[in-house]
């Protein structure tokens, strides 16, 4: 029998035939619940992760261990890849290929400059903190500071210097710091040069950065990291770059699921049970794999209108569709006087129509949040977008390029996952609890 098993027979044990629980029985159903997921005794084992073994978490934690491929069932939907990759063929005829390769501007630095700072800082970048504008400024203002020497004998000032010392997981970030400058120490190496290191395979530099332990460098960042030194023009002639996969992340994940490249067998649990990710690994293992096949449909399909790599899938899925216009932006409010109108954002104090029939000021009440997909009002809320103003795309579009494949598949609810550290302040590892000792968990 697998745990959950176990679990059902003392849930039907406790319950009985009893339609009505007792409240002794409703107290020994919420133990043994709390106890399956979030309790760990002797008996349980230890699972390898991060180089170290740890305790399982919970009897829960070992099945989710052992059958979470199985019970989320992920595959990809062939069909719905080739009508994706046909939709962003249309983006790239359409912007003459520049919806994929818009990335920021180097303020005026040389590539070598841009290369150093980029390397040294990408892998404190966490959920976008770190603009390369600021980091810019305080490299012009103290070159001296982006010293590899001088940060590997004293990355606490560094990351001081870069101001990240206020943000989340400051216990990782001075070690991430003396780590990827240690990677260049150990190879003999700038960072404008590392490349050549790999005989100008940016393939197996990734697969080395990854590997460096307590580098920093997961799969996304290098895959960032990366795509920047070709799509800039800062590493040229490299070979591997069409093995680089798009940068998973929550919103390339979004855009997979709701638009149906990614099946699921469930909707994706919430990471308060998915622990240790064993979910989140997958599905964004699963994710990359999806885009790589939309990316290989498109390049079959039309050999002389592609991106050179999966990778530069990224800034217009992860940026343009997911933060732009896969936002629930489209808001409806109500004011005093019965009047309903839509406007882009959940800002509207006051409502628009009254003012401009009675020029009096009505405050409004917010109805419903929505995807700009659900109706033709969601229009002015693409129009307004940065991707659109920018003009890079002619004819304006007034509606994602996805919306009739995501209506089709009909699961624009579908949310990506998210992941609690195991390591950290408020990871996995500070949240043990013994079986039958109570407590345990997290505090934010």
């Amino acid at each position: 029998m697998t745990e959950l098993d176990i679990l059902i027979q003392k849930l039907k044990v406790i319950a009985k035939d009893n339609t009505k629980l007792t409240v002794k029985q409703e107290r020994s159903i919420v133990k043994e619940l709390n106890d399956f997921f979030f309790a760990s005794h002797v008996d349980l084992g230890t699972i390898n992760c991060l180089g170290r073994d740890f305790k399982y978490f919970s009897d829960f934690h070992k099945y989710w261990h052992k059958h979470h491929k199985k019970i989320l069932n992920v595959s990809i939907c062939d069909e719905n890849c080739k009508k994706v990759a046909d939709a962003l063929h249309g983006v790239f005829l359409q912007t003459n290929g520049k919806a994929f390769t818009e990335v920021y501007d180097t303020c005026g630095l040389t590539s070598e400059e841009a290369c150093r700072i980029r390397l040294l800082t990408a892998n404190q970048d966490f959920n976008g903190s770190r603009s390369f504008f600021d980091l810019a400024q305080k490299y012009k203002k103290d070159p001296s500071s982006f010293d590899i020497q001088k940060i590997n004998e004293d990355p606490d000032a560094f990351i001081k210097t870069i101001s990240v010392t206020k943000l989340s997981q400051t216990d990782k970030r001075a070690n991430f710091a003396k780590k990827i400058t240690q990677f260049l120490i150990d190879h003999h190496s700038e960072p404008y040069n590392i490349i050549d290191r790999f005989d100008r395979d940016v393939f197996a530099f990734r697969t080395a950065l990854i590997n460096y332990d307590g580098a920093g460098y997961g799969n996304k960042k290098a895959d960032m990291f990366i795509r920047d030194m070709i799509v800039l023009g800062i590493w040229k002639k490299v070979r591997g770059f069409e093995k680089i996969d798009v940068a998973s992340d929550v919103n390339t994940i979004k855009i997979a699921l709701k638009s149906g490249i990614l099946l699921c067998a469930i909707p994706l649990v919430s990471s308060f049970i998915d622990i240790f990710s064993y979910q989140y690994g997958l599905i964004d293992l699963m994710s990359a794999k999806a885009w790589r096949r939309v990316w290989e449909i498109w390049s079959e399909k039309y050999p002389d209108e592609h991106i050179a790599s999966p990778c530069l899938l990224d800034y217009f899925v992860y940026n343009v569709l997911g933060r732009q216009f896969c936002r629930e932006r489209l808001c409806y409010f109500v004011c005093e006087n019965g009047h309903k109108f839509a406007n882009d954002g959940a800002r509207s104090k006051y409502c628009p129509i009254c003012l401009q029939e009675k020029r009096i000021k009505v405050p409004t009440k917010l109805l419903s949040r929505n995807l700009p997909c659900i109706n033709s009002d969601g229009e002015m809320i693409i129009k307004n977008t940065d991707f659109v103003t920018s003009k890079i795309i002619k004819p304006a579009l007034t509606q994602c390029p996805l919306k009739a494949i995501c209506d089709a598949y009909g699961k624009k609810n579908l949310m990506a996952p998210k992941s609690i550290s195991i390591l950290g302040q408020t990871g996995w590892d500070s949240a043990y609890s013994e079986k039958d000792n109570g407590g345990g968990g997290l505090m934010a």
